[in-house]
């Protein structure tokens, strides 16, 4: 019989487990194993017994849940309990392992997900990292695998707590095949997460094909998508596989999916509903066997709601939903992020190995970071390129670039008029006002481009130019994001 709650308890010796489970099986089962692994055990049956042993006195060092109670849903036992006690670790149990439950069950802060039946090692592992006990291997764990995987440019991105969740949600859902939307600010590595997503997968010794869906117009990203039949256009001289195919039993990534036009989004759709398409010029239907990862850094749901995404599209890729958090709430990573970057490109561009100094370090810390880890890895890129750290100190201290005053002289502009001023007024009118009209250019470039998050097909479109100008111009005004 329980003691009443307000009497103090002697601390056990060995940690005390909470199991929440109506199956009397299930509660015998597990009390007698985890007994053996040197646990004290503490059974309830029911949502509201378990919640009255949170709200008590007793020294509980996690829980098992299950997600399928009599009286309740386990996920609201979940909600409850981290309310109750926000530190207590949480272990979900559960029969059905459906990808959305799992999601939800991390996201309210569940430390870990179990489906039934699991073996006595899943339950250690489980525990373990429950407990704190493997904590520093969970955070290595992922960072190692993505570096051994190949795709570890930016594997120092899973040492904070944030990312170490995400990719706990990430190994849940690896063998459901189920469709994944990531999403989060442009540069926050939403590249690197889909192809975790992959390597984690039963695809994983399958291709991995990528499309960014705002690098390409319309009539191209169709093309590149789904492929063509010889002469289905001018210039069409013979059958060309798309993305599908070529992603077939792997992974196909979609960056930037709230870009793609509605006449692609039906057809996206069918893919995913039908697994088969027909290619551009085509008659025949080609089935593919694809899992699919999508990416984007607008708010579909706003788009949905103004009618710029399909509805039945959105609710088709959004599966499994996952976040990425933008790097001024993951500040813990910068240090590594530096390291790993600077590593890479020392070796890249054959520099002697650089050591940044620690008042650098505390500046690129405290900046904000609008652009995020593309906006640090292209930093870091220029220090190493420079060998300078001056290159990029007073950055830190400034407001992102569209911020700067309007009215600020084009850099083209001020070294004219330098140039007349040395060659004693020589320089023609018509030059100075050429080389100031390539300034105001280079600027309105520059501007648009960072506030449509390089966006290119949006740019065009506000600089009311045609795709194949802007690139052009983005070549000659030597613009890189």
């Amino acid at each position: 019989m329980a003691k009443p709650y307000g009497q103090a308890r002697t601390a056990p010796q060995r940690p005390q487990i909470l199991v929440v489970d109506d199956t009397e099986g299930i509660r015998t089962y597990l009390k007698s194993l985890l007994s053996g692994k040197g646990y004290d055990v503490l059974l309830a049956e029911s949502a509201s017994l378990a919640l009255d042993r949170v709200a008590s006195n007793d020294p509980i060092a996690a829980m098992l849940l299950d997600v399928m109670l009599p009286e309740t849903n386990g996920l609201d036992v979940l909600r409850e309990a981290k309310r109750l006690r926000p530190e207590l670790p949480v272990v979900m149990l559960s029969v059905v392992g459906r990808a959305a439950t799992i999601v939800d069950a991390m996201n309210l802060g569940a430390s870990d997900y179990l489906s039934k039946p699991f073996e006595e090692p899943e339950l250690e592992a489980a525990m373990a990292r429950a407990l704190g006990e493997a904590e520093r291997e969970d955070v290595a764990a992922p960072q190692q695998a993505l570096e051994a995987s190949g795709a570890g440019d930016k594997a120092a991105c899973w040492t904070s707590d944030k990312m170490v969740r995400i990719h706990r949600i990430l190994e849940q859902v690896s063998d459901a095949d189920v469709t994944v939307l990531v999403h989060g600010e442009s540069g926050v590595g939403k590249e690197v997460i889909s192809r975790e997503v992959h390597r984690l997968s039963t695809r994983s010794h399958g291709p991995f094909v990528k499309v960014n869906c705002a690098a390409l117009p319309e009539e191209l990203l169709e093309s590149e998508l789904f492929g063509y039949e010889r002469g289905a256009f001018t210039g069409a001289s013979n059958r060309k596989a798309g993305k599908f195919e070529l992603a077939n039993k792997g992974t196909i990534f979609l960056d930037e999916i709230g870009e793609m036009s509605a006449g692609l989004q039906a057809k996206f759709l069918q893919v995913l509903q039908d697994s088969e398409f027909t290619r551009l010029g085509g008659q025949a239907d080609v089935r593919v066997d694809v899992r699919v990862v999508v990416a984007t850094n607008r708010n579909l749901e706003e788009m949905v709601a103004k009618g710029l995404f399909r509805e039945d599209l959105y609710y088709r890729i959004n599966v499994v939903n996952v976040f990425v958090p933008p790097l001024r709430e993951r500040k813990e990573e910068i240090p590594g992020l530096v390291s790993h970057f600077l590593n890479r490109y020392c070796d890249q561009y054959r520099r002697e190995p650089l050591r940044i100094s620690d008042s650098l370090m505390e500046a690129l810390v405290q900046y904000s970071w609008p652009g995020n880890i593309r906006e640090l890895e292209n930093m870091i890129k220029r220090v190493v390129v420079l060998q300078n750290e001056d290159s990029i100190r007073d950055e830190l201290t400034l407001p992102p670039p569209v911020a700067e005053d309007p009215d600020t002289a084009p850099e083209e502009l001020v070294d004219a008029l330098d140039l007349t001023e040395l060659t004693s007024g020589t320089l023609s009118l018509r030059e100075i006002g050429r080389r100031a009209a390539r300034g105001a250019e280079r600027e309105a470039l520059r501007r648009v481009l960072y506030q449509t998050n390089w966006n290119r097909k949006r740019a065009a479109k506000i600089l009311d130019v045609s795709y194949k100008t802007l690139l052009v111009k983005i070549k000659e005004c030597g613009l890189t994001d």
